[in-house]
């Protein structure tokens, strides 16, 4: 069994023997919360983006706007790299569909 320093938000550190079955778990049930607030946030962008297309036909535009499209790409891939390029495209697909 290994032993794992946890620090908490007080100043004070506890040594806790900790398996590494329960590290496993317990970072498993941080990722499934993490995973369920960015499908909320992708929900969340794609009822914005939503918006905006009805506005922008409402007022006589296109669906999609490619150049504001190529800044999300570029943003994403700054931040990411080429995996982040393909997330932003997933995620301009969620928003808009296939064009």
């Amino acid at each position: 069994m290994s032993t794992t320093t946890i620090s908490h938000t007080t100043s004070h550190t506890i040594s806790n023997p900790i398996t590494p079955e329960q590290l496993i778990a317990g970072s498993r049930e941080r990722i499934d919360a993490i995973d369920d607030r960015i499908i909320g946030l992708i929900q969340e962008r794609m009822a914005v983006s939503t918006v905006i297309q009805e506005a922008r036909i409402g007022s006589g535009g296109r669906r999609v706007h490619l150049s504001r499209e190529m800044e999300v790409l570029t943003h994403w891939s700054d931040a990411l790299g080429k995996p982040g390029t393909t997330l932003a495209m997933t995620l301009l697909e969620l928003c808009r569909g296939r064009v």
